[in-house]
């Protein structure tokens, strides 16, 4: 009878936990998924990641959770969620970032209003 190897798995030991990835693509090398480190998987430190520019050309982003056994796209949410805070800053965003968020949620702004 032949044995298997077990081989370990490249997925983080955390357990119900989303762990949040990005595609990022590079201009002669093609897109990948960008490893985050262990410690910074969540989504706010991915949100701060792209708004300050720790990506190249932003495509996807994606959580999984191990634990309960899904992924999903996210990046329409997290596109708004970038807008919402640029704009409640008063904040430019730089182009890479701006393509993501105009890919995903569309260019429509939300105006804030100054009340006196």
């Amino acid at each position: 009878m032949r044995q298997s190897r077990w081989t370990p798995s490249i997925v983080p030991n955390v357990s119900d936990q989303n762990v949040y990835f990005v595609l990022d693509c590079f201009e002669r090398s093609g897109c990948a998924w960008r490893e985050p480190d262990i410690g910074q998987t969540d989504l706010e430190t991915v949100i701060h990641d792209l708004m300050s520019g720790q990506y190249n050309d932003p495509q996807r982003v994606v959580p999984f959770n191990t634990f309960e056994h899904w992924a999903d796209d996210v990046s329409e949410d997290v596109a708004r969620e970038i807008r919402r805070r640029a704009d409640a800053a008063h904040q430019d965003l730089s182009s890479s970032i701006e393509d993501f968020v105009v890919r995903h949620a569309g260019r429509e702004r939300q105006l804030n209003l100054r009340l006196a």
